[in-house]
């Protein structure tokens, strides 16, 4: 069965049917189809299979109750966030002219393992330890498969092309974040980006806040791969930087936009490996760009060199409104197509420090966590696993790795910093193959038990590493150079050695945390009438009280 697609320009187009398209498992499609969750060793290939498949776990709250984009809709996935409940759908938005819908938060993790819901999202087995999930993805990058590039006229995004002043952004209800925020963001999408002197893609995660109905400025950072081609290729030969956002993309593809993808890589293949399966591609209507096809919307435009709008502040990972308000380029719409009903997802950053998790400290932990270990080990360092310090994206790392020779973190930390443009993260904590990363008090025991204040604790690269602007602690002169996004001021990188080290092995080797020892401890409880459950709900598998 087909039906035309509407496209505001007047063509039309034939659709595949709507049981491969529209909706959430349960909404009927115009046609009458529905989407059906993914079996549960199949990787969902849209954001409508993903949610499909946490509705049938009953982990998805479809919210009919008309809600405004202006800080509600927000609101209620901060407090979902929270309380660790089920991921918000905003079925009906006031004040939209396209009948859009929103999702907050749909990739974050259940607080006590973070990564259950990526792994549903791709296909793998239920229950998944933290090492075996880490092991998993990681295996899953090593091979990488090709995307496949499909027809316009069976691309789910291309429902409705909208061109010229029809490509409205404020037809559609972007979400008012935090209050103090300066407008209103798409922060959940894949930038795709050209190289202008190869045929790589680079594929990326960069906010954008919307000006008005054609206008959006981005948050580019220079140091970072798409910056770093519009600041010191495009704008320097005066030319626009072509791009696509892409809005509500399938899991994969969302998941591999945040990830350390080296330099010249198809990132497109990195998603297929992550997803254990093809990805499926579409060209872009006003450029050649390539955009995964199942997106909800995308919006194609270009980046123009010499211009500058405002952006931000923004409630930002941190977990505070930073400021100040910046210059930043400048995104000019040619064209939005997107499915019918799209959905927009969103972050509400700055809910994630310390106590919930949101989108972007999960799929820091969950994916560019194992990434990140992957790189080591490539570049030849006996690394068991790094990874992000829960509920603070981007700020500390945890490197877990044995310690073969005197001088070896340090010659580690020096590859981190310089090889990999390492702007966010400040400080990395190398402990123990024993010490799970991903626990909060295993690693604060590890400093506690070893690193020595005056011995261990080392900064790195004085005057030598670059700010990212973000950092809260920067005064606003310190947050610097409004024409590329970077700090004026260098950094010393740091990082503290929470390793054992043979000075310290004897402590370690007294430590009554062995199996045996907890075993004679639950014993002794229960003949005194106590029961102490192994699931005990006040403290959670990674071993942090909730």
């Amino acid at each position: 069965m087909t039906r035309p697609s509407a496209d505001v320009d007047g063509s039309s187009r034939p659709d595949v049917s709507g049981s491969q398209r529209a909706g959430v498992d349960g909404h009927l499609c115009p046609d009458g189809g529905t989407i059906a969750a993914p079996a549960p060793d199949e990787p969902a290939d849209s954001l409508r299979a993903y949610l499909a498949g946490l509705e049938a776990a009953d982990e998805l709250n479809r919210i009919e109750t008309r809600v405004s984009w202006n800080l509600e809709a927000s609101a209620i996935t901060m407090l979902a966030n929270d309380r660790d409940d089920r991921i918000p759908l905003f079925e009906s938005v006031a004040e939209s002219d396209i009948p859009a819908r929103l999702v907050g938060d749909p990739y974050r993790g259940p607080r006590d393992r973070p990564w259950d819901r990526p792994a549903r999202a791709l296909g793998l087995p239920a229950g998944l330890d933290s090492d075996a999930y880490y092991e998993a993805i990681i295996d899953r990058l090593r091979h990488p498969v090709a995307p496949e590039t499909v027809d316009p006229e069976t691309a789910p995004c291309k429902d409705v092309i909208r061109r010229g002043s029809d490509a409205d952004l404020f037809a559609l209800p972007w979400p008012y974040i935090h209050a103090a925020d300066g407008g209103r963001y798409s922060n959940l999408h894949t930038m795709v980006a050209p190289d202008p002197d190869s045929s790589w893609t680079d594929w990326s995660s960069h906010r954008a806040m919307i000006q008005d109905g054609d206008r959006a400025s981005v948050l580019l950072l220079a140091g970072e791969q798409t910056p770093n081609l519009f600041y010191y290729r495009y704008e320097r030969r005066d030319e626009p930087m072509p791009v696509a956002i892409a809005v509500g993309v399938e899991p994969a593809a969302q998941f591999t936009a945040s990830m350390w993808i080296p330099t010249g890589s198809d990132e497109a293949a990195f998603a297929g490996g992550l997803k254990g399966d093809t990805v499926e591609l579409v060209e872009c209507t006003t450029n050649d760009l390539k955009v995964p096809a199942s997106a909800e919307l995308v919006i194609e435009g270009r980046i123009l060199p010499g211009e500058r709008l405002d952006e931000g502040p923004f409630g930002d990972y941190f977990g505070y409104m930073h400021g100040p308000r910046r210059s930043m380029p400048v995104l000019e719409v040619d064209a939005v197509t997107h499915r019918e009903r799209p959905l927009i997802p969103f972050c509400v950053e700055g809910s994630g420090v310390g106590y919930s998790q949101n989108t972007s400290s999960t799929t820091e932990v969950a994916c560019v966590g194992p990434d990140a270990t992957l790189g080591l080990r490539a570049a030849g360092y006996d690394v068991e696993r790094c990874v992000p310090w829960r509920f603070t994206p981007r700020t500390v790392y945890v490197v877990s790795t044995d310690v073969p020779r005197p001088g070896y973190l340090h010659e580690l930390a020096n590859f981190i910093f310089t090889t990999w443009g390492m702007l966010h993260v400040d400080f990395f904590i190398f402990v123990d193959p024993g010490v799970d990363p991903l626990s909060t008090r295993d690693v604060l025991e590890a400093l506690a038990l070893y690193a020595d204040p005056e011995e261990d604790f080392h900064q790195f690269g004085a005057e030598a590493m670059p700010k990212v602007p973000l950092n809260i602690y920067q005064t606003p002169e310190e947050k610097g150079d409004a024409e590329t996004g970077t700090s004026r001021s260098k950094t010393a990188k740091a990082y503290i050695d929470a390793t054992a080290g043979d000075e310290d092995a004897g402590i370690a080797a007294t430590s009554p945390s062995d199996e045996h020892r907890r075993e004679r401890a639950r014993e002794i409880l229960s003949n005194a009438g106590l029961e102490l459950s192994l699931a005990d709900p006040s403290v959670d598998p990674g071993g942090d009280e909730r």
